[in-house]
């Protein structure tokens, strides 16, 4: 690529970023309510951009689990359900812990050698904030810590579990930096008990940990709700 198709491309891509902060903006304060459609015309003549970047801007807010992109309907700003969180975290809350404290003892130096990695390619996906890749991680890390419990029925239901909280996790992620300054914390320490053999102290973090996630999403989408009237 040559200096002038690199620079164009810079461009294109401070654009969309800047699209993409501004149609944030509007969805987290709001302005831009649960089940709109966000029809690409007058978004770009509102924005003063052209499509490009701003289809770049609503697959960014698309891996941030703000907008879902739906076939023949365009780009919509999700909808959360208060409910939904509620169920599915409590089932973590319940199911992940226990899976911990019988998985921690069995876990290889293989396991934390992997686990060391995730944790580095995390911080730096959380650092460089590219949403796209935070559920994917956060999914890894917590399967790998629970991979040794032997129980696979159980496994199962978690691994499905977090694929249904993806979208939640990179929305509760995206909320602020001290959700991922948390999160980082949080993993870390997580991998550090696990390793001494603290394995109470680390299903009793993991619980937290889910917990307050849920609390997290629970109250932005009452104050989103509450904004929007």
């Amino acid at each position: 690529m040559n200096s002038t198709a690199a620079s164009s491309r810079s461009r294109a891509t401070t654009v969309a970023e800047a699209a993409a902060d501004e149609l944030r903006r509007k969805i987290l304060s709001g302005e831009l309510p649960e089940g709109f459609q966000l029809r690409q015309d007058a978004l770009a003549a509102e924005l003063g951009v052209s499509r490009i970047p701003l289809r770049e801007a609503l697959v960014q807010l698309e891996g941030e689990g703000l907008v879902r992109i739906v076939p023949h309907k365009g780009a919509i700003v999700s909808e959360l359900s208060a409910p939904e969180i509620a169920e599915l975290f409590e089932l973590r809350a319940l199911l992940e812990p226990s899976l911990l404290k019988k998985s921690a003892p069995k876990l290889t130096a293989a396991d934390f050698a992997e686990l060391d990695l995730i944790l580095a390619e995390y911080r730096q996906e959380l650092h460089a904030q590219n949403p796209a890749r935070w559920g994917e991680l956060n999914t890894r890390l917590h399967d790998l810590l629970m991979s040794r419990a032997d129980q696979p029925r159980t496994s199962a239901i978690v691994s499905s579990l977090l694929q249904q909280t993806d979208r939640y996790t990179r929305l509760q992620l995206s909320l602020s930096a001290e959700s991922c300054r948390r999160a980082e914390e949080e993993h870390g320490e997580l991998v550090r008990l696990c390793k001494v053999g603290d394995v109470r102290g680390a299903a009793s973090l993991l619980k937290r940990h889910i917990d307050h996630a849920c609390d997290e999403l629970k109250a932005f989408i009452v104050s989103r709700r509450r904004l929007s009237r």
